[in-house]
């Protein structure tokens, strides 16, 4: 026993070691995957969706806070990739490793459950572990940068907000997708398999159409995320939801469709409005639908289990002839 239990305490630095390189690697493949679109806000270069943010929360969320560490090395390397390091990028990357942090310790403390099922946590998520939180690492942020003459004072709130949106955006649209693919559950009937594919299908032809076309269509893409949440909940909302975000992002950053003659306020402005309005309609719509769902699974329970115990009693007043007694010796039916 003695042996087992030394062996067990040798491997546990190994798994943190390898959890925490791994938690590194997803949040770098997220910067990279961020970095591919950019917008110029302000004189500086923003992200409009920056991934590792939901990468960072939702990796908290699901392996605890000792991830906080490959949270900082992944941090670390992205900037290691944008820029030389120097000792402003201490505050830059305590800012990135803080807001998460934050996040998960306030979704904590409000018992948040990562299955999203009820329409509490997803206020919490929108509220608490993206709007909130994500204000430390855009503060921080701009605030080095105006410290450190790279950017002017009266650009602050410009490339604040910006970084703000851009860090909400990812723990909005990133972290439920990742939590998503950690409980979903496959549809096991063949006409829900054909409805997913049909929607696929439908989103893939519309969604491109919508997001380039100069005609402004993208109020479009809505019916698909109701649909969507209606029939498949948070796992059918939130993917659609995220590839729109993705074809709009692309859109905006070619300058095509709706965005093709913005200014790059206009065109910042009107994206994350966009994306923000999506992932709020496809987390808020899809938690109301499962939790009436379960409500509705509740009752139909509640209500067999009555007809199960009702039918006892009767098989028990035909078995006796007579109905049954209650503790007083009295007959139930006489009162």
């Amino acid at each position: 026993m003695a042996c087992v239990v030394a062996r067990q305490e040798l491997r546990t630095p190994a798994v943190f070691v390898l959890e925490t390189l791994a938690v590194a690697a997803c949040y770098y493949a997220g910067g990279r995957l961020g970095l591919l679109r950019e917008l110029t806000v302000a004189g500086a270069v923003v992200s409009p969706v920056w991934p590792p943010t939901g990468v960072a929360v939702a990796c908290l969320l699901v392996f605890g806070l000792r991830c906080w560490v490959g949270i900082a090395l992944g941090a670390l390397f992205v900037l290691a990739h944008l820029t030389s390091l120097h000792p402003a990028s201490v505050g830059v990357l305590a800012g990135n490793t803080a807001a998460p942090v934050c996040g998960y310790l306030l979704l904590r403390g409000v018992g948040f459950r990562t299955d999203l099922a009820r329409l509490r946590d997803c206020l919490a998520l929108v509220f608490l572990g993206a709007f909130s939180a994500m204000l430390i690492s855009s503060s921080v942020g701009a605030g080095l940068l105006v410290a450190t003459g790279d950017l002017p004072g009266r650009s602050f709130w410009g490339v604040w907000l910006a970084w703000w949106v851009g860090d909400a955006m990812g723990v909005l649209l990133i972290t439920p997708v990742l939590l998503m693919l950690l409980g979903v559950r496959a549809p096991l009937d063949w006409s829900r398999w054909k409805e997913a594919v049909g929607l696929a299908v439908i989103a893939g032809c519309v969604v491109p159409v919508a997001t380039r076309s100069p005609a402004s269509l993208l109020f479009a893409i809505y019916p698909l995320l109701i649909w969507a949440a209606l029939r498949f909940q948070l796992p059918g909302s939130m993917l659609c939801a995220l590839f729109a975000s993705v074809m709009a992002t692309i859109a905006a950053t070619d300058r095509l469709g709706p965005f093709a003659h913005m200014s790059e306020v206009e065109v910042m402005v009107n994206l994350q409005s966009f994306n923000g309005a999506m992932a709020l309609t496809s987390l808020l719509l899809s938690a109301v639908i499962t939790e009436q769902r379960n409500t509705r699974r509740s009752v139909e329970r509640a209500c067999q289990e009555l007809v199960e115990v009702l039918e006892h009693l009767t098989a028990g007043e035909s078995a006796t002839g007579r109905p049954p007694r209650d503790d007083g010796g009295r007959s139930r039916s006489a009162g």
